[in-house]
């Protein structure tokens, strides 16, 4: 816990990572965001530096994850995208201005528009997520094994078979969990 905050879990897709801002949904919930400030900190270590964020664009953002979070446990479970999630992840995108631009490395990152706006940022997110859930990208959308997690991670796995979000949180967890119950039992009687 880096300033009194709890770390960031980030992976390597964007809009995931974007919605393990706020973690174990199902249990006693941890926000990664709760200030203004710690959303740029989210946005910088992600490639996205803006220069500031007020409490509404932080409200923006919030609405974006739980937008996100509702569309991509939706099309992990194969039901029906809520409308009132993909309007949100539209309108983000739609109000944007960033642009892909590649390295020299051969890598894409994005460049906001001039005044590296909160909602520039948040239009790279919605992008990335709806390249996800429109199934452009190798991989699936899954969620959680962790019943008191539940987030829905995007498997990128050879065999597409991942059941935790992260291996060293949510699988380490279960993991030790298992064990433990197991060491309580009785041994079985040898005949």
């Amino acid at each position: 816990m880096r300033g009194g905050f709890p770390d960031f879990r980030l992976g390597s897709v964007l809009a995931t990572s974007f919605t393990a801002t706020l973690t174990e949904r199902r249990g006693d919930a941890v926000e990664r965001i709760p200030t203004p400030q710690r959303l740029v900190d989210w946005l910088a270590v992600n490639g996205l530096a803006v220069d500031s964020c007020t409490t509404a664009q932080l409200d923006l953002a919030r609405e974006l994850r739980e937008s996100i979070h509702a569309a991509a446990t939706a099309a992990a479970l194969q039901k029906p995208l809520p409308a009132a999630a993909l309007q949100v992840i539209n309108d983000r995108s739609a109000e944007a201005r960033a642009a892909a631009i590649l390295t020299p490395e051969g890598k894409r990152i994005w460049r906001l528009g001039s005044a590296s706006r909160v909602e520039d940022a948040l239009g790279v997110i919605a992008a990335d997520a709806i390249s996800i859930i429109a199934g452009e990208r190798s991989g699936k959308l899954a969620l959680c094994a962790s019943p008191t997690c539940q987030a829905a991670f995007f498997d990128t796995s050879q065999s597409r078979t991942r059941k935790w979000c992260e291996m060293n949180t949510c699988g380490n967890r279960q993991k030790k969990a298992r064990f433990t119950a197991n060491q309580r039992k009785p041994p079985r009687p040898t005949e």
